[in-house]
């Protein structure tokens, strides 16, 4: 498996309140006044709290329902602090329960540690979905964060009663295969490296807006797409619904990406493609194929690469982002 993290690693100011007491400590240490994660979250108050999780490898399937949890690993990078288990769709009945950690509440932060689902790396467990995180709350933010997994590794969704949920992803690494970004949601992911797995088929998004009135979308702003020398049939990505909206801005494509780009959702049976909202702007290295891709995708000028800037992305209710996103000149890779 490969291991990796984004080069450029940034603190950002997380809006949560300092009136929540003192951080709680999760640790292998046998004096530690917590031993589990789960155990730590479930004694925060109704209005949330931070966590700080020292190194080492927890395995355990942690449940967030409460909003304002703050989750830190306090490593020195985000490989010393790991959450890891290894459910897989098939056996726990659906694949939201599959999740190692599973975030549904508002304002929740992520920062500096790794999540993982491990069912793939099992022989002996048949293929199935598996995911490492399931993040469903609004206005959540995750940075320097690693999830590891293989298909369906990071579910973006949509909250409670179908509430339309902002998410905002920077300097993460997420690997998989199969639709290994999926779900509805209104996501931006600034600076992240999406890594395909070795597998006869990867498929890095698979988003799944299902109205044209609906507010939704994911925007990859100046990331990272590489891949195994032995992945094949790769896809930036499948309408997992009718009116799918991915944009890639800036994005360096490492991997070999299949000259048309996107690819159907089950060709032959579906449709998709058609209306579905599938952009580039200014792709490059070795998997960029501006004059190739799929009719139905679109290449951006700059005026409409605009339309997806952070700020419109976001109505300009941006006050609950970190500091990293205001002003923050990125830099290629």
């Amino acid at each position: 498996m490969r291991i990796s993290t984004p080069n450029a690693l940034l603190a950002g100011c997380f809006c949560i309140s300092a009136a929540y007491g003192q951080p709680l400590l999760v640790s292998h240490a046998e004096n530690a006044d917590y031993h589990s994660v789960q155990q730590a979250i479930d004694a925060l108050p109704a209005e949330g709290g931070k966590v700080r999780i020292a190194p080492g490898i927890y395995r355990e399937k942690v449940k967030i329902a409460k909003s304002g949890i703050h989750i830190e690993g306090t490593g020195r990078k985000p490989e010393d602090t790991v959450i890891v288990y290894g459910d897989g769709a098939i056996k726990v009945g659906g694949t939201a329960r599959s999740a190692t950690l599973d975030a549904a509440g508002d304002d929740f932060r992520l920062d500096n540690l790794t999540i993982q689902n491990d069912y793939a790396l099992n022989p002996a467990n048949p293929p199935s979905q598996a995911v490492a995180l399931s993040v469903t709350g609004d206005r959540d933010v995750v940075t320097r964060v690693r999830l590891l997994g293989a298909q369906d590794t990071l579910y973006a969704g949509k909250g409670p009663n179908g509430r339309m949920s902002r998410q905002y992803f920077s300097n993460c690494y997420i690997e998989g295969h199969v639709d290994f970004v999926f779900g509805n949601a209104k996501a931006w992911f600034r600076q992240c490296e999406l890594h395909g797995i070795a597998n006869q088929a990867v498929v890095f998004t698979a988003q799944s807006k299902a109205a044209p009135d609906e507010d939704s979308g994911y925007v990859f702003d100046h990331c990272t797409l590489s891949a195994d020398p032995a992945a094949r049939d790769i896809a930036l990505g499948r309408p997992w619904r009718s009116y799918a909206t991915v944009i890639f801005l800036s994005t360096k494509i490492d991997a070999q990406v299949i000259p048309e780009g996107w690819r159907e959702w089950d060709p032959g049976k579906t449709n998709n493609l058609s209306t579905s909202y599938y952009a580039e702007y200014r792709s490059f290295g070795v998997g960029a194929n501006p004059s190739g891709r799929e009719p139905y995708s679109r290449q951006l000028t700059d005026a409409e690469a605009g339309r997806w800037s952070l700020r419109v992305f976001f109505g300009g209710a941006t006050d609950w982002l970190p500091m990293e996103s205001y002003g923050w000149k990125t830099k290629q890779r």
